[in-house]
């Protein structure tokens, strides 16, 4: 069973920046896309970020031009720069990655705070 393993979250100040990348325990291949949802308390789980096996990129709107997510094909591994974070991008960040048509994996989860 593929595991997906986050890091890089934790408490930052309006502003900064943080790095969350997420490895996979062994290699996937037919990867159809990788990518990065977060959920809030009380909210439901959105989209942030996903890349696709092509390179392509789509973003939420409420983080573009903050955020910019990655890939390392080699490595099996999709990171995440999160640049002028707000109060209101704290949430719990799951990857995700889709194999082929429906085979869906997700990682356990990371929390990242933004608070002064």
């Amino acid at each position: 069973q593929v595991q997906l393993v986050e890091s890089g979250g934790g408490l930052v100040q309006p502003g900064g920046s943080l790095r969350l990348s997420c490895a996979a325990s062994e290699r996937i291949f037919s990867i159809t896309s990788m990518g990065w949802y977060r959920q809030a308390p009380g909210n439901q789980r959105e989209l942030v970020a996903v890349i696709t096996s092509g390179s392509t990129t789509n973003y939420a709107d409420s983080v573009k031009g903050r955020f910019t997510i990655s890939r390392d094909n080699a490595k099996n591994t999709v990171h995440l720069q999160m640049n002028s974070l707000k109060p209101e991008d704290t949430a719990v960040y799951y990857c995700n990655v889709v194999k082929g048509a429906w085979i869906t994996y997700w990682g356990q989860g990371t929390q990242v705070t933004v608070s002064s």
